[in-house]
């Protein structure tokens, strides 16, 4: 029975809007991703020694799986399967899932079991226009698998996305990027200091991942994502150098960002933090008011971006 849930996410902290609707809820990846099936030549992965292993992940056969999930109204148009990927080079401030930080505590799942998941809400898809979303973690952590599971689903006719922070985008290739119909693209902050702040790591990647998907002439569409941090992320000049680069895409490519969502941060995620025995910073920060929730959308308008 379909039921409106809060959404357990990992990288990009919002409950669900209020017309979201979650069809499957698998907190954790079920059994059959646990057992990892019968994709390395007819081998279940436990039986597989560490060297075929390394080998499958490397050729894209095998990848490491936090959780999936079924949802209409978030990660990209329609009702979308979406997938967890674990591993993750950013330790953003306000991640939901910190236990997607590292590839060996995720799942082994390989392709073939994941694009049998695809192929079984075909119809789903072809009935909501939705599709599959590779998200995080960081999808591009794991580019091979990423590569052949978006090769598999364009075969099958299926709409892909992948939700992203680009800096890992020099592991995206050209071939990767044309299986891909929609990028989300989360951009942390604009201002280089805060993004180091909010992330520990540099901003150029992403602004130049961003840039180098506008400038392909049949390039994927674009959505950014914005999380709005008071204390962190509000800053007026940080706010506007975001809307300034969004807009800057759309200047380079005329429509390659269609949608912006700015993402009220929340407290959801902290008692993960503490059950991993890490140290969580904002565990005093307040979600923003409506008030400025909607003052910053303002700003993305203000530059011709459908904002929400």
């Amino acid at each position: 029975m379909a039921a409106t849930m809060l959404r357990q996410h990992p990288c990009t902290p919002l409950p669900l809007p209020a017309d979201a609707v979650r069809l499957d809820v698998p907190v954790q990846a079920p059994a059959v991703a646990r057992r990892a099936g019968a994709g390395l030549d007819g081998l279940h992965v436990e039986d597989v020694d560490h060297h075929e292993r390394l080998t499958a992940m490397r050729e894209g056969r095998l990848g490491s799986v936090h959780s999936w999930e079924l949802v209409t109204a978030v990660d990209g148009p329609g009702t979308r399967l979406t997938v967890f990927l674990n591993g993750c080079p950013l330790r953003c401030l306000y991640c939901h899932n910190p236990d997607t930080f590292a590839m060996r505590d995720g799942q082994p799942v390989t392709s073939d079991e994941l694009l049998a998941r695809v192929a079984r809400y075909r119809a789903v898809f072809a009935a909501t226009g939705g599709g599959l979303t590779l998200s995080g973690g960081e999808v591009l952590m794991q580019p091979a698998f990423a590569g052949r599971v978006l090769r598999g689903a364009k075969e099958l006719g299926v709409h892909t996305a992948i939700d992203t922070s680009g800096y890992l985008g020099q592991n995206a290739s050209d071939a990767l990027l044309d299986d891909v119909d929609l990028v989300l693209l989360d951009v942390k902050s604009g201002d280089p200091a805060t993004y180091r702040r909010v992330t520990g790591r540099d901003l150029e990647p992403t602004l130049a991942f961003g840039r180098r998907l506008a400038e392909g002439a049949d390039g994927p569409e674009v959505w950014v994502r914005f999380v709005l941090v008071p204390g962190l992320t509000d800053d007026a000049d940080n706010v506007e150098a975001v809307a300034a680069y969004a807009a800057e895409l759309n200047s380079i490519r005329p429509g390659t960002v269609t949608r912006v969502e700015v993402l009220p941060f929340h407290q959801m995620g902290r008692d993960k933090w503490q059950a991993l025995g890490r140290e969580y910073e904002l565990d005093d920060t307040e979600p923003p008011s409506p008030e400025l929730t909607e003052r910053v959308r303002d700003r993305f308008r203000a530059h011709g971006l459908p904002t929400y």
